[in-house]
């Protein structure tokens, strides 16, 4: 059974998601930090926090199809 507090998290990573796909990382990192603190359990959503901050430091190539590439192991 999905509770109220992972209800709120899968829409606000949805829309993270759609922001991220556009290259919008500013505004994708809040959705996915506010989907993480509704539910600290809510693993892809902390991930994408972290790919944001990274994208905003070093934007990715144009191009960019959404896909992460592992650089290391």
């Amino acid at each position: 059974m999905i509770n109220d507090a992972k209800r709120k998290a899968i829409r606000l990573f949805a829309k993270g998601r759609e922001l991220y796909k556009k290259r919008e990382f500013v505004a994708a990192l809040k959705y996915f930090d506010a989907a993480y603190k509704a539910d600290p359990t809510d693993t892809p959503s902390d991930i994408f926090v972290a790919r944001c901050k990274q994208y905003i430091k070093d934007p990715p190539a144009e191009g960019w199809d959404g896909v992460n590439q592992m650089e290391t192991k």
